[in-house]
């Protein structure tokens, strides 16, 4: 209860009646709670105590007891009822003793001096209309308050009607002192300090549904946290979800396709002999033959073996047929074929510098390999093998940057079609003398499939393969632009063989030959590859130059069945 006027709100008239109030002349009115004082505690300047002072508290000395029997101090009376004022203005006896009986204010430390207590109208009067808390009929002047610790009366009393709070200490409950109560507040529904009100019940309910929320919140984040492994960083509930749909299907001029039409008619050479093992790769032809490179099985030419293996992982014995060194190709017959498909064999006539190819073999033993890459060069001359050997080879080669290794030799190189348009044979290197590298560089050399077709058919059909010639020897002093044929004889050769291919075109020792069905030669290995490229019985024109002049002449290769070497006979 505060020292300025206010109406009670709806809401302090709700609350029950404790039990066990009545006094003396029957059915008690309707009570209210005063506010409690702790004991020791003065009120604030200028008001009331904290707690008020309408309720007198057990075990204060000189303080009678409200229900009329004066001068028994500690008790609340022998009904448990509470003094009152009277209905009609007339304190209840006892409720305000004299000075004898109840000390003054400077006989009771921390009460107010006189004047703090007076009434809001004016010193001595109360205006019972503008009181809302004074009961009907209660009226004017000392006589209808409740007793003031001074001795004197005052008007800051009110007669309530319901209580507003919590019930009075139940019956004969000694030893709790003053103070028994929480103080009213928010939580009671009474007013805050300075008249204001405590949030009211649709606060309440929202501030406890959002503390639901965040409990929730926090709880669902504490059992992440423990499920998760802080250490390893793993999550349980981590999910990529499924691979989406698709289909392995893919165009059959795409490398994916092409490889899988020409995979099954590629195998891998196991070979084994005299001078150690081998491996390598070649590809079925027609009526069950193999096609691969001479110097692949030539471990096998004096009583080794050769296994065989399909692209099924299946694998069977193989013998030779035959083998070219010159060319570096040859021919074994495996055993059985288990049904794999013959490869098809394009036209190297009609290959362009540009074209996409793909490279199937076996490099470093890793069976069905498959690299891909574009025709880099044509006619490309390329030497094999050891200078001045029975094994060393000159042929003219398709260039290509599909990468190609070491095991890689006697596989197909075939274009967007899944034709075969050369035979691997031979990789650049960097050479020993910069650390040996011997991996693929991006220069690869296959021999043109023309070339091979002629040499496995004359191999299926005779076991020997014709040399072609044109009857020259190449003077290897000579420094300028293009060949020149030798101007003497040499180790019992003549410089132009007499009625051979080059003697019956006109050359004469001393020409320098400049071009060979247009390719300008630079040197004498790119004649030797040019011409050992050409069948016998066909015919080349020849660009030469004599005496400073130029001249052309139309040369028709000729064969040979001596033993390769290095320079033509």
């Amino acid at each position: 209860m505060t020292d300025e006027t206010r109406p009670h709100e709806a809401n302090d008239a709700e609350g029950r009646t404790p039990s066990g109030f009545a006094d003396d002349r029957g059915a008690a009115p309707e009570p209210s709670r005063p506010d409690f004082l702790p004991a020791g505690e003065a009120p604030p300047s200028g008001g009331r105590p904290p707690h008020g002072d309408g309720w007198n508290r057990p075990g204060d000395p000189g303080r009678p007891e409200q229900s009329g029997q004066a001068g028994q101090p500690g008790q609340y009376g022998q009904s448990g009822q509470y003094g009152r004022p009277d209905p009609h203005g007339q304190p209840n006896p006892g409720e305000h003793p004299g000075p004898a009986d109840h000390p003054g204010p400077a006989e009771r430390p921390g009460w107010p001096e006189t004047g703090e207590w007076a009434a809001r109208s004016g010193e001595g009067g109360h205006d019972p209309g503008q009181d809302p808390n004074r009961n009907p009929g209660q009226g004017p002047g000392p006589a209808g308050g409740w007793g003031d610790p001074s001795g004197r009366a005052h008007h800051d009393t009110a007669i309530f009607t319901t209580p507003a709070g919590p019930p009075p200490p139940p019956e004969h409950a000694f030893g709790m002192g003053p103070g028994w109560a929480p103080p009213p507040g928010p939580q009671m529904g009474g007013a805050l300090p300075g008249g204001r009100r405590g949030p009211r019940t649709g606060t309440l309910v929202i501030l406890a549904v959002v503390i639901a929320l965040l409990a929730s919140t926090l709880g669902s984040l504490g059992t992440y946290l423990l499920t998760r492994s802080s250490a390893s960083g793993t999550d349980p509930s981590f999910s990529l979800g499924k691979p989406p749909n698709g289909s392995s299907a893919r165009p059959p001029d795409s490398i994916a396709g092409v490889a899988a039409r020409v995979l099954p008619s590629v195998v891998s050479l196991a070979v084994s002999g005299g001078s150690g093992a081998n491996t390598g790769s070649g590809f079925l032809i027609k009526g069950g033959y193999v096609v691969t490179n001479n110097h692949v099985v030539a471990g096998a030419a004096n009583g080794g073996e050769i296994q065989i293996q399909f692209s099924n992982r299946k694998s069977t014995p193989a013998r030779i047929v035959g083998r070219d060194p010159e060319s570096d190709l040859a021919v074994v017959k495996p055993d059985d074929t288990f049904g794999a498909p013959q490869a098809t064999l394009g036209n190297s006539e009609n290959v362009v510098v540009g074209d996409p190819v793909v490279a199937i073999g076996s490099p470093l033993g890793l069976t069905g390999t498959v690299t891909s890459g574009i025709v880099s060069s044509l006619n490309r001359t390329v030497q094999a093998g050891e200078e001045n050997s029975s094994d060393t080879t000159w042929f003219s080669a398709i260039q290509t940057d599909a990468a190609i290794n070491p095991g890689n030799s006697g596989g197909p190189l075939v274009n967007a079609n899944g034709e075969v348009i050369g035979v691997n044979s031979a990789i650049a290197t960097l050479g020993r003398s910069l650390g040996g590298q011997s991996g693929s560089i991006g220069l690869g050399f296959a021999i043109p499939v023309n070339h091979a077709r002629r040499v496995a058919e004359e191999l299926i059909s005779t076991g020997v393969a014709k040399k072609s010639r044109i009857g020259v020897t190449i003077d290897q002093t000579y420094q300028g632009a293009g060949v020149r044929i030798a101007s003497e004889a040499e180790r019992g050769a003549q410089p132009v063989e007499p009625n051979g291919p080059a003697d019956k075109a006109g050359l004469k020792p001393g020409d320098i030959i400049m071009e060979v069905d247009g390719t300008v030669l630079q040197d004498g290995s790119e004649l030797i590859a040019v011409i050992r490229n050409k069948a016998p019985g066909e015919k080349v024109t020849v660009k030469y130059q004599r005496g400073g002049r130029e001249k052309t002449a139309v040369v028709t290769i000729g064969t040979a069945t001596a033993q390769p070497s290095p320079t033509p006979s």
